[in-house]
C-alpha cells in the first residue's frame, strides 16, 4: 500500500489526529448527553446499541479516504497529499437526536424501537446520499447558498449554541475554562506553546479543573471520578431498521435536508481540498461518505458521517494519511470495545461541549461569509425556523415534567399547535425560505414563486409546518382544523402575487425559469 516517495505519516499527523478524533468523540458525547440528559433515554443503550455501528461508519469512511490519499499520491507523484478528513456530522447528529430519537422515545418509551427508528432514518439518509452523489452539482447550482447554509446557521445558533451553553454552565468553572482555550486557540487561531492542539488542551485542562479542583472541594461541590466501566458491544449487521421504517418515514422532512446538506458540503470541501493542492474526484468523495452512512445504519448506527470542512487546516498542521487511518481505527475499534463509551462518560459534558459551540460559531460565520453579501437578509430569514424548533423542543420538555393530572388550558394548547407549525420541518422550511428571499433579492421573481408554491405543497402534507405532536407527515384531508389550509393558502397567495409581478410591461430575461 505504501507509495515510494509519499510521506504518508509524519509528526504533523499527531496534531491532526487529536483534532479529528476529538471532533468525533465530541459528537458521540453530545449524542449521549442529549438522549440521556434531555430525553431520559438509557445511556447504556446508547453505548451498546447506537455507538458501535455509528463508530464503524467512521472507520469505514476514514480507511477509504486514507486509501484514496495513497491513490492520489500515486497518480500525481506528490509527496505531501493530505487525506480528506471524515467524521460524524455535527448538525445532523444533534438534529437526529433532538428531532427524531428523543421525540420517538418520549412517545413510545421503547428504547429498542427508538434505536430501530434511528437506524431506519439513517438508512434513508444514506440512500438519499447515494442518489444525490450523482446530482449534487446540479442541486448546488439551482438552490441559493443562503437557503442551504442559512438552514445550517439556524442549527448553529440554536441547537449548537443553546444546549452547549446550558451544559457549560452546569459545571461553569471547568466549562468556561475549556471554552476560554477554545476561543483563544481555535476560534482566534492563536498559537499555543509547543504547538499543542487547542482541542486537546481544552479538554485536558477542563478535566483537571473538574476532577482535581472539584475533587478537593475547591469548586464548592465534589466532582468524583466515575468508576471505570467498558460497555463493549461488537457491531453486527442487523435488519432491525426494517421495524423502524414505518415511523422513520414520518421524518423524511428531516432526513432529506440533512442528506442534501452533507452532499453539498462534501462538494465544497472537495473544492477546498483542490485549492489546497489535493485534487480528489468529487463523486468518489461523495460516494464514500454515502456508503459509510449506509454501513453505519446496517450495523446499528444512528448518526451519519461526512467529509469535514478544514482539509487545508489539516494540511497546514502537517497531516498526511496517517491521521485519518489512526482516527478511523481509534473510533471504530474503540466503539466496539467500549473505549468510546468510557471516554464519553469520563469527559464531563461541560468540558467537551465548548468544541461543539465552536462548530456552531463556524457554521454561522460560514453562512454569512460564503453567501453573497446581498443575500445576508435571506440567511437571517432562514435562521428563524430553527429558533421556532428550539422553543418547541424546550416547551415540550417543560410540559413533559408537569404532573399528568394537570389540565393544560385551552389557550395554551392552541399556542402549542401554532408553535408546532413554526418548528416542525424546520430544516426544509429554512432552505425554502432562504431560497425564496434570495431569488427575490436577485430579481428572479418567477423562480421565487416556485419556492412559494413548493412551500404550500409541503405544508399540505406535513413535510413542513406539521401540526401533529410527532411532526409526522399526513394527508391534508385527514387533519382537523383549518390551520394547515390557512398556512398553505398564504403561500399560494404569495406565489400568485409573485407570478403577477413577474409580468411587467418590459420583461427581464433573468426572470425566466431555468
Amino acid at each position: 500500500m505504501r507509495q515510494q516517495g509519499y510521506r504518508w505519516a509524519q509528526w504533523g499527523d499527531l496534531n491532526a489526529f487529536f483534532g479529528l478524533m476529538l471532533d468525533n468523540v465530541t459528537n458521540l458525547a453530545i449524542l449521549t448527553g442529549i438522549l440521556a440528559g434531555v430525553f431520559g433515554y438509557p445511556a447504556d443503550k446508547v453505548f451498546t446499541l447506537m455507538i458501535p455501528g455509528t463508530a464503524l461508519g467512521v472507520l469505514f469512511g476514514d480507511v477509504l479516504y486514507t486509501w484514496m490519499a495513497f491513490r492520489l499520491a500515486k497518480r500525481t507523484a506528490k509527496t505531501d497529499v493530505t487525506a480528506m478528513p471524515l467524521g460524524l456530522d455535527t448538525p445532523s447528529t444533534v438534529g437526529i437526536a433532538t428531532a427524531v430519537l428523543g421525540p420517538v422515545y418520549l412517545e413510545t418509551g421503547d428504547a429498542v424501537l427508538t434505536w430501530q427508528v434511528g437506524m431506519a432514518t439513517l438508512m434513508i439518509i444514506g440512500i438519499f446520499k447515494v442518489a444525490l452523489s450523482f446530482f449534487g452539482d446540479w442541486v448546488r447550482s439551482h438552490i441559493p447558498k443562503a437557503g442551504l447554509l442559512g438552514s445550517l446557521a439556524g442549527i448553529g445558533v440554536t441547537l449548537l449554541a443553546f444546549f452547549p451553553i446550558m451544559k457549560i454552565f452546569s459545571a461553569p468553572a471547568a466549562g468556561i475554562a475549556s471554552l476560554g482555550i477554545i476561543l483563544y486557540a481555535i476560534i482566534a487561531r492563536r498559537r499555543l506553546p509547543f504547538n499543542v492542539p487547542g482541542a486537546f488542551l481544552a479538554v485536558a485542562f477542563g478535566c483537571f479543573v473538574y476532577y482535581f479542583m472539584g475533587g478537593f472541594g475547591f469548586l464548592g461541590t465534589q466532582s468524583p471520578l466515575s468508576p471505570i466501566e467498558l460497555h463493549s458491544a461488537f457491531p453486527f449487521p442487523t435488519l432491525g431498521f426494517i421495524h423502524g421504517l414505518g415511523k422513520a418515514v414520518s421524518y423524511l422532512p428531516i432526513a432529506f435536508p440533512f442528506a442534501l446538506i452533507t452532499i453539498l458540503g462534501g462538494i465544497n470541501n472537495t473544492e477546498s481540498a483542490r485549492v489546497a493542492g489535493d485534487a480528489y474526484r468529487t463523486r468518489s468523495i461523495l460516494l464514500v461518505e454515502a456508503f459509510a452512512t449506509v454501513v453505519a445504519a446496517l450495523f446499528g448506527g444512528v448518526a451519519q458521517s461526512t467529509p469535514y470542512i478544514g482539509h487545508p487546516a489539516y494540511k497546514a498542521m502537517g497531516g498526511r494519511a496517517a491521521y485519518t487511518l489512526a482516527t478511523g481505527l481509534f473510533i471504530g475499534i474503540g466503539g466496539a470495545l467500549g473505549i468510546m463509551s468510557f471516554i464519553v462518560e469520563i469527559i464531563p459534558e461541560a468540558v467537551i461541549t465548548p468544541i461543539l459551540l465552536f462548530v456552531g460559531i463556524e457554521i454561522v460565520s460560514q453562512a454569512f461569509v460564503e453567501s453573497p453579501r446581498r443575500h445576508a437578509p435571506a440567511v437571517a430569514f432562514a435562521i428563524i425556523p430553527s429558533v421556532g424548533y428550539l422553543v418547541l423542543t424546550y416547551a415540550d420538555s417543560l410540559l413533559d415534567k408537569l404532573d399528568p393530572s394537570v389540565v393544560i388550558p385551552e389557550a395554551l394548547a392552541a399556542e402549542q399547535i401554532i408553535l408546532r407549525a413554526v418548528g416542525h420541518g424546520f430544516i426544509l422550511t429554512a432552505i425554502l425560505w432562504g431560497g425564496l428571499l434570495a431569488e427575490l433579492i436577485d430579481g428572479k421573481i418567477r423562480r421565487a414563486s416556485v419556492y412559494a408554491f413548493t412551500c404550500a405543497a409541503c405544508t399540505l402534507f406535513g413535510l413542513m409546518h406539521s401540526i401533529i405532536s410527532s411532526g409526522a407527515i399526513y394527508l391534508p384531508w385527514d387533519i382537523r382544523g383549518s390551520l394547515v389550509w390557512q398556512v398553505a393558502c398564504g403561500y399560494i397567495l404569495i406565489g400568485i402575487g409573485l407570478l403577477a409581478a413577474s409580468y411587467p410591461f418590459k420583461r427581464d430575461p433573468n426572470d425566466a425559469i431555468v
